[in-house]
């Protein structure tokens, strides 16, 4: 028995309009991709500096306050540069940023303080063994007081800027530094 040519021709068109039906459903049933991040403010611009301005604050603490140090130290150099992976400073600044946000705190910043390993410092409490005895910085989160605070401050003759430390958000620190040989290279590298 022979088919006849019109049921032919539409088994033909029925198959390309599911085809057409199944490729419209996966076009619109993929996920649409995902949205950018929100752009990052572009604040820092107005407070990059040029490698030679770098170049000057590098040499000026080195014939200040390394010298002072060195001195202070039977002539043994302190450490130089400390450093951080973006790894690191990225998910601490976001750490820093939830934290802030389920405390409700507003304009938060993180101030880098200097400090010192002391000689018995615990070994796991720093990146290395090696650095006990150098200064060291540490990254504590801030965020900005009240106008009340500073003018209380302001009154006691405490000498303060508008940023307090954020005490219940943990600070950072087991970060890698320079400690001499390299702390007497005339180099910033």
């Amino acid at each position: 028995m022979k088919t006849p040519i019109l049921f032919k021709n539409l088994l033909s068109y029925f198959g390309a309009l599911i085809l057409a039906v199944f490729s419209l459903c996966v076009i619109r049933c993929t996920p649409p991709p995902p949205t950018p991040p929100p752009p990052v403010s572009d604040a820092y611009k107005s407070k990059l500096i040029t490698k030679e301005e770098a170049r000057v604050l590098f040499d000026e603490y080195s014939r200040t306050n390394n010298m002072i140090l060195t001195k202070a130290r039977n002539g043994n150099p302190d450490s130089r540069w400390y450093w951080f992976s973006l790894e690191e400073m990225e998910s601490y600044i976001q750490y820093v940023k939830e934290n802030a946000d389920k405390q409700n705190l507003k304009d938060v910043g993180i101030r880098i303080y200097l400090g010192k390993y002391p000689e018995n410092h615990p070994q796991n409490r720093m990146a290395k063994p090696e650095f006990a005895g150098y200064q060291t910085v540490f990254l504590m989160p801030t965020s900005k007081m009240t106008q009340d605070s500073i003018s209380s401050r302001q009154r006691r003759g405490v000498i303060t800027d508008e940023n307090q430390d954020v005490e219940n958000i943990q600070p950072m620190n087991m970060t890698n530094l320079s400690p001499p040989p390299n702390s007497m290279t005339n180099t910033m590298n």
